[in-house]
């Protein structure tokens, strides 16, 4: 039975994976390593900047010379003031779950200052309070299962009792590690990754997820 739902941040809640990976490509390709748009959301998507950052070095075989991961951050939050939305139907989705006294939380690879920007610039941070967890917060980031665990942790939920939204691989493995129950909300990964992942279920609207928590959509 789902006692709680942990969110994923970026793609689910609100809809920065756009803006995000066209940055981080544009700054890849600046520090040396050629990358589009496509090859950030399939090699990064999902991950925090420092790990990242990491792979590209390792890549290059250098360092990548500046300090990508506050640049990245400063040229995101820029945009994101200016073009970031909320994902479609996720705010019914969230007062469905308030309206059933269903505890939620957010899991992200994102900094703690990038969550509370992105879910206060689009109106959501009312719903999650102080729970919101980041990445930097745990040694290993997705997909390696610390930062779920964390959250369930703080919410006082057993983690095989939450059912996770995520929308890259990397963040289902981490949760289907955590023994979490992972829908995969196919946006710009493909519905087959997802399942590849170990999703358990995809959706393609948030509309779809109140029947597989047991509950009734708004």
């Amino acid at each position: 039975m789902i006692k709680a739902v942990v969110f994923d941040c970026d793609g689910v809640l609100v809809d920065s994976e756009i803006i995000n990976n066209a940055v981080f490509a544009e700054l890849v390709t600046r520090a040396g390593l050629p990358t589009t748009l496509e090859q950030s959301i399939e090699r990064y998507m999902g991950r925090s900047t420092t790990e990242c950052v990491a792979d590209v070095e390792r890549e290059l075989g250098r360092p990548v010379g500046f300090d990508l991961p506050t640049v990245y951050e400063h040229e995101v939050l820029a945009r994101q003031r200016d073009e970031l939305k909320a994902v479609d139907g996720v705010r019914d989705l969230l007062e469905v779950l308030r309206d059933a006294a269903m505890p939620v939380c957010v899991a992200s690879s994102g900094t703690p200052p990038e969550i509370a920007f992105r879910l206060r610039v689009t109106g959501l941070a009312a719903y999650f309070g102080e729970h919101c967890y980041s990445a930097s917060m745990v040694a290993r980031g997705k997909p390696e299962p610390d930062l779920f665990l964390l959250a369930a942790d703080r919410i006082g939920i057993d983690p095989a009792d939450c059912a996770l939204i995520e929308d890259s691989p990397f963040g289902v493995r981490g949760g289907r590690a955590a023994g979490m129950t992972v829908l995969g909300y196919a946006a710009l990964a493909s519905a087959d990754t997802l399942r590849t992942a170990g999703a358990a279920h995809v959706v393609t609207a948030m509309a779809q997820v109140p029947p597989l928590l047991g509950l009734t959509a708004a």
